[in-house]
Formats: structure tokens, sequence, C-alpha cells
């Protein structure tokens, strides 16, 4: 990852199902692609000249945590005014975008009942935010 001054990070409540893992991270990281439209590379083309959709042009570290640390590390990017998208357990029952949000909008800041958490910003801010987290196996 040398080179880049810049971190994307997801941040996994560790009692998650692999699926709800998976889940979560494409969820969590599509905000972070329309946040910052610079993260994203150019088009990519085939040998064949298929062009395919464009991705993120740096990686995307996956980490673990357990509940605690998912409230902390929200705590920490709020108050480093660092953007992030959430993940509520609420959103596992909601089944489209309005619902989604009228499920997060219904429970205050401090008690969001947290699975996962996607910030980009500066390599350090993001490891203080995430400082305690261990790389996702």
């Amino acid at each position: 990852m040398t080179g880049f001054t810049t971190k994307i990070a997801v941040l996994l409540r560790d009692d998650l199902l692999g699926w709800q893992r998976l889940n979560v991270t494409a969820f969590l990281v599509s905000g972070l692609a329309v946040a910052d439209p610079n993260l994203i590379g150019e088009p990519y083309r085939d040998g064949g000249d298929v062009e395919y959709l464009p991705m993120f042009r740096q990686p995307v570290l996956v980490f673990q945590g357990g509940k605690e640390l998912l409230t902390t590390a929200h705590s920490r990017a709020l108050s480093r005014d660092v953007r992030l998208s959430i993940f509520t357990s609420d959103l596992f029952t909601t089944g489209h975008d309005a619902a989604n949000r009228a499920a997060v909008r219904a429970v205050p800041t401090t008690s969001l009942d947290l699975v996962g958490l996607a910030l980009h910003g500066p390599r350090n801010a993001v490891d203080k935010i995430l400082k305690g987290a261990s790389m996702h196996p």
C-alpha cells in the first residue's frame, strides 16, 4: 500500500455471519465511492476491447472488532470530522433504501447498534480511528 497518503477502511463487527459481512461491506463502500469520485479510477478494458466499470484506485482494508470498538471508532471518526458510512443491525430487517434511512434516522447517534462502518481519510487519522481493530481474516 505504499504511495497512498489516504486509507480506505471497513470495520465489521466480529459476530456477523459470513453473508452479513459481505453484504455490509458492499453497502458501506458504495457510500465512499459516491462521496469522493476521485477515489475511483478509469474503466477497465480487456483484450477483446470489452469495457468494465471502474473501481477504487487504492486497496480497501477490512478490519473487525467487537461492538464496543465499533461504537468507539464511530465516535473517533465523528470527532475528527472524517466522513463515514454506517450499517446498523436494523438494516438487516429493511427491504429498500428509504426504509434503511428511516431506520437509521429513528435512532439517536449514541444509541446506534453499529455492525459496520467504512471511511476514507488521511492514513494517520484512519489508523487512530481504528485503533484496537484487527485485520479481517
